[in-house]
């Protein structure tokens, strides 16, 4: 869940359970794959939305092996194969939140009553197209094992936008174009940049705390458990207890 902090959004994939982590690659896959037939190439320098998914799936450790099959896959299909389709939900959650929903689906019906269902039957209510989308802007995020000076000021002179200092490191963000180059020159620079990947961010946050905190993470949870559902964003910003 991108809402508090990407940092926290990494380590909670990396640090899940078997079956878990299953379902992670294969959303991963599937999107790897709906990349090469949207963009026509199974080659990430002239395949912008594949490398974005490549650099996402990385990010959540799926290993190489796999990736590189899904692309196989993808570029050998036959015409019969499943097409996908980005469609995106919005909607409310505890404490008043903003959620944002993107999806890939081969069949708009059944992922639509599918979200519906997990909103009614976690507190939540899913809204229409615009009611907050407003609230999030499409942005490129990196992240940094290192706080120094000299990785910021290499950070805003490499054309990031802006970071966000941690114990962790660097949340550095750039306009969604410019990811791979600031990537790129940072790591010319001598920096390990953990990850790089598009991700959607709040405007503002919104403090959830006790129960609306724990309804709120059961909620995206289930969310992330349907097939369709590739990424959940919200605006909440949640105690580091209950986002661990």
């Amino acid at each position: 869940m991108a809402g508090h902090s990407k940092w926290a959004q990494i380590k909670r994939k990396k640090g899940a359970n078997d079956k878990k982590r299953s379902a992670i690659y294969s959303k991963h896959i599937r999107a790897i794959q709906a990349a090469v037939r949207s963009g026509g190439s199974g080659d990430p320098a002239g395949n912008l939305a594949l490398k974005n998914a490549i650099a996402a799936a990385k990010a959540d450790t799926v290993p190489a092996d796999n990736i590189e099959n899904a692309i196989k896959r993808a570029v050998g299909a036959a015409e019969g194969a499943a097409d996908y389709k980005e469609v995106t939900y919005e909607g409310y959650g505890p404490g008043g939140t903003a959620i944002f929903i993107e999806t890939l689906t081969d069949n708009v019906n059944r992922t639509v009553a599918d979200i519906r269902a997990v909103f009614n039957k976690r507190g939540g209510a899913l809204g229409t197209s615009g009611s907050v989308a407003w609230q999030f802007e499409k942005k490129g995020v990196i992240l940094l094992p290192d706080a120094s000076e000299a990785a910021q000021e290499a950070a805003i002179e490499h054309g990031a936008e802006d970071f966000q200092e941690s114990e962790d490191g660097l949340e550095i963000s750039t306009a969604p174009n410019d990811l791979y180059a600031v990537q790129d020159a940072l790591t010319g620079a001598g920096f390990k940049p953990e990850s790089g990947q598009i991700t959607m961010i709040p405007s503002n946050t919104v403090a959830v705390n006790g129960d609306d905190a724990r309804k709120l993470m059961a909620l995206v949870d289930a969310l992330e458990d349907l097939d369709d559902v590739q990424n959940v964003y919200t605006n909440a910003d949640l105690p580091e207890e209950v986002e661990a």
